[in-house]
């Protein structure tokens, strides 16, 4: 409790905002095909200033996150008992996003405090909240998840991928793997000086189906009835046109 109240004052505290994001993607959608393999965000904008930057308070610092849908998901640990690896315990984590990537600057160690992280959860650990049955074993349970994800590409920590031009204009490119999850995504900035976050920014991504991958995924969804009988149909034609060709090429 005295953290959280901590945290409150320095919110309340901070001076009034003296430079302040400029945003720009170079796409605000992004449509999910048949062929999609992935895609890239290109994130960029501008440092507005009344004056010139302070001096005093340290360089500029900007840390760009993007982060995919929140899905609750259960997380099992395997142990070997009588010789058969079986789950043995598991964890339910309510808030895990799907996909998240962290881009900053400098190293995150460097330039962002602990207690400003746990305020606005920028890094991974920070953006998966373990808060299914309480357990003693719960953060080894978010760790095995952000291993797993890590793995997959799905959670990445691009320390310096963000390039800073004369503490004015930023940028950087967020990677998108194949396997996204359809949903709303959001992409935030952050202006950090001497470890104080001096202004944030947040800006909406729409990650979606398109073409006939869209109007399966609503049949499916929408009409289950007419979507199952549509599957047995192709299925029955499939079939019989594979029989008909291996007939025809008997006959030759």
């Amino acid at each position: 409790m005295v953290r959280y109240l901590l945290a409150l004052f320095i919110l309340i505290a901070l001076p009034a905002r003296a430079e302040e994001i400029v945003l720009g993607l170079s796409a605000e959608s992004v449509g999910i095909t048949a062929r999609f393999d992935g895609d890239d965000i290109l994130i960029f904008g501008a440092v507005k200033r009344d004056a010139p930057p302070p001096d005093a308070d340290g360089p500029l610092e900007v840390i760009v996150t993007v982060s995919g849908p929140l899905t609750p998901v259960m997380v099992r640990k395997r142990d070997r008992v009588f010789g058969i690896w079986v789950n043995a315990q598991r964890e339910r984590i309510n808030l895990a996003p799907s996909f998240y990537a962290a881009a900053s600057t400098a190293p995150l160690a460097h330039i962002l405090p602990p207690l400003v992280d746990e305020i606005y959860a920028i890094t991974v650990p920070r953006a998966v909240y373990a808060t299914g049955v309480p357990s003693d074993d719960a953060d080894d349970f978010s760790a095995a998840l952000i291993r797993i994800r890590e793995s997959e590409g799905m959670y990445r920590t691009l320390e310096g991928d963000v390039a800073l031009e004369e503490e004015t204009l930023f940028r950087t490119r967020i990677a998108l793997p194949a396997n996204l999850t359809e949903g709303d995504y959001r992409a935030r900035i952050f202006l950090l000086r001497g470890g104080r976050v001096i202004d944030t920014q947040e800006t909406p991504i729409d990650v979606h189906k398109v073409g006939i991958e869209r109007w399966l995924y609503t049949t499916a969804h929408e009409q289950p009835i007419f979507y199952g009988l549509l599957s047995l149909v192709l299925a029955l034609v499939a079939g019989w046109g594979a029989s008909e060709v291996f007939r025809q090429w008997q006959r030759r």
